[in-house]
C-alpha cells in the first residue's frame, strides 16, 4: 500500500491556538496548511509544499480523495443539488467543474432532462411498433385498415426530427462543456 509519510511536528503555541484556528477558519484551511505557510514563508520556500502541487495521481487521471471545507449551507447545498440531479455529491462536484449545463444554476433537473428523453424514447418505440404493424397490413393486402396509419405517417418525419433534436439536447446539457478554443461548430460529414 502506497500512502504517504508524513512529518509530524508537536508545537507548544504558548497562548497562539485560539487565534490560530480562528485564522484557519476565516481563511477556509485547516490548522495544518495554515502552519505550513506560514513555515514556508520563514524559510522562504513560500509555494513550495507538495500539498499544493497536483499529485501524480489526478494528472493521470486516476481517482483522488478531496477534502474541502464549506460552511454548513453549502454543504447542505451541494448535499441537495447531489440529491437533485441523482448524483453523488463526488460526481454532481465533478460535473459543476466541467460546466455540465444541466447542472447549473437555473437549468432543469438532470432527472427532468432524463425524463423527457424517456418519454421520447417510449413515443419513438410507439412510432417504430405503429410502422411494424402498417407493414404486416400491406403484406397481407389490408389497404383500408392500413389506411388509418396514413395521418401518422404524414408527421413520422417530424416526430422522429423532433425525438433526435430532443436526444441531442438532452445530451449537449447532460455533457461537460468544451473549452471555448476547440470549439468550432458543429462538424458536417463531407459530401460524397
Amino acid at each position: 500500500m502506497n500512502t504517504p509519510t508524513h512529518e509530524f511536528v508537536t508545537v507548544d503555541m504558548r497562548g497562539l491556538k485560539a487565534a490560530l484556528v480562528a485564522r484557519a477558519q476565516a481563511q477556509r484551511v485547516s490548522v495544518s496548511v495554515l502552519v505550513r505557510g506560514a513555515v514556508e514563508r520563514e524559510l522562504g520556500l513560500a509555494g513550495a509544499s507538495p500539498e499544493r502541487a497536483m499529485p501524480a495521481a489526478a494528472a493521470s487521471g486516476s481517482t483522488v480523495k478531496l477534502s474541502i471545507r464549506l460552511t454548513s449551507g453549502e454543504a447542505e447545498q451541494l448535499d441537495a443539488g447531489a440529491r437533485q440531479a441523482g448524483l453523488s455529491r463526488g460526481a454532481f462536484l465533478a460535473g459543476l467543474l466541467a460546466s455540465v449545463p444541466a447542472l447549473s444554476a437555473g437549468a432543469g433537473s438532470r432527472a427532468d432532462y432524463l425524463a423527457a428523453l424517456t418519454a421520447s424514447s417510449a413515443e419513438l418505440s410507439t412510432l417504430s411498433r405503429d410502422i411494424s404493424h402498417l407493414m404486416a397490413l400491406l403484406r397481407r393486402g389490408e389497404v383500408r385498415a392500413a389506411q388509418e396509419y396514413r395521418q401518422r405517417l404524414d408527421t413520422l418525419g417530424d416526430d422522429v426530427r423532433a425525438h433526435l433534436s430532443l436526444a441531442a439536447g438532452v445530451l449537449a446539457d447532460l455533457r461537460p462543456a468544451r473549452p471555448s478554443s476547440r470549439t468550432t461548430g458543429p462538424r458536417r460529414p463531407a459530401a460524397s
